[in-house]
């Protein structure tokens, strides 16, 4: 039997057959070690394999203790397996990790920034440059050099060399991960790189298809550099085209003037925003003035749609008019109930007590301070029983 995987061996090999030898659980997770495998284990950056091992899915693997665990989602017994790779998933990761190797050796050769870290995310990957900042125009002379070697269709390649003969190799590498014996892999990418990995990599550059510089961060005094490639780039493109084809449905303007026929109708939303807002006042004020001019020591009232900052504004207002009354407010809003109960400067009226007895009918979570009271409850079914134990107090 070969030392090395199937996925190493044959990184384009999508199904196995082989033996289950060990089974067993951890914390709760089913796994499984078999004979051999074509399930890469995350590491690297590079997120695992998933598939299926004789029909049952495998959610995750990884190496623990010097074996490959395969974590199932449900248990297996010792025997025969028949393994099956999710090839697009595979497919995918080789895509961004080959062009991250490119994409690394590129920025090293066109500008001298080095390679810190990279990862492989779910819709986007980045690596990790040495360069306190890139400018727009970096960005594209870099994309265009990377592109150069994809339509170059350099040959990509792994090998094993002894540990002897690593130090004879012009390898370009982060370094070796701390306690490593043995030998060593290495992945080049003819006249261009050739680097320390385990992952899984394409025949050769061609295969990557495209590869596209997304943007990029500050990040532990180097740069962030975002990047997409292969078909998450058409994928891209396409999400892209449908959201634009429904601003230009929304907005009735070509690509070119989506941004422009935006910013209009977002100040046109920002000037009715603003007039809505004096006009929330305007009657806040009204309201507020004709509620303090209603005879007895409680004003009352619901409001449909409101927030609580507008009961607060008509809070205020009220009590401004007349500091020896006390207000109930309440509305629904978001599909809840809200109440405030407050009193003026010159109110004898109970606030906390009350409020507390008025959150206990409701079935409603509040609290306040000194004269406010105000909280939310799951409906307002019961404000009128709330209402009348605030009306005993009155006297």
């Amino acid at each position: 039997m070969s030392p090395f995987p199937a996925y190493e061996r044959d990184p384009f090999a999508t199904s196995l057959e082989t033996r289950i030898l060990r089974c067993g659980e951890e914390k709760g997770r089913a796994f499984v070690v078999l004979e051999d495998t074509v399930f890469y284990p995350e590491g690297g950056g590079q997120p695992c394999d998933l598939g299926t091992v004789n029909g049952v899915a495998v959610v995750d693997v990884q190496k623990r203790d010097g074996e490959i665990r395969h974590y199932l989602a449900a248990p297996a017994a010792e025997g025969p397996a028949s393994l099956k790779l999710d090839w697009a998933r595979r497919f995918d990761h080789m895509q961004q990790h080959t062009g991250q190797h490119l994409l690394t050796a590129v920025a090293q050769d066109q500008f001298k920034w080095a390679t810190t870290a990279f990862h492989l995310g779910g819709t986007v990957c980045d690596i990790e440059l040495d360069a306190a900042s890139i400018s727009l125009r970096e960005m594209e002379v870099l994309e265009e050099a990377v592109a150069a070697e994809i339509r170059a269709r350099r040959e990509v390649s792994a090998r094993w060399v002894s540990a002897e003969a690593y130090g004879q190799e012009a390898v370009r590498s982060r370094g070796l991960p701390d306690g490593h014996v043995g030998d060593i892999r290495l992945v080049e990418i003819a006249g261009v790189d050739l680097n320390t990995c385990g992952g899984t990599h394409l025949r050769h550059t061609g295969e990557i298809e495209a590869l596209k510089l997304l943007g990029t961060e500050s990040i532990r005094g180097g740069t962030r550099l975002f990047y997409v490639a292969g078909g998450r780039v058409r994928h891209r493109l396409g999400a892209h085209e449908t959201r634009n084809a429904a601003l230009r449905a929304q907005l009735g303007a070509p690509d070119e003037d989506l941004v422009p026929a935006l910013q209009i109708k977002l100040d046109q939303l920002l000037a009715l925003e603003r007039r809505s807002r004096r006009l929330e006042e305007e009657l806040a004020d009204h309201q507020a003035a004709a509620l303090a001019a209603r005879p007895g020591v409680l004003a009352e009232a619901h409001l449909e749609g409101r927030d609580a900052g507008f009961l607060q504004k008509l809070a205020r207002g009220i009590l401004t008019a007349d500091p020896a009354k006390a207000v109930f407010l309440t509305t629904d809003a978001g599909g809840q109930g809200l109440f405030l109960l407050s009193a003026g400067a010159d109110s004898t009226f109970d606030v906390p007590s009350a409020g507390k007895a008025v959150a206990a009918i409701l079935g409603a979570k509040g609290g306040g301070a000194g004269k406010t009271f105000q909280g939310k409850a799951p409906s307002l079914a019961a404000r009128a029983e709330a209402l009348a134990s605030l009306q005993a107090r009155e006297g």
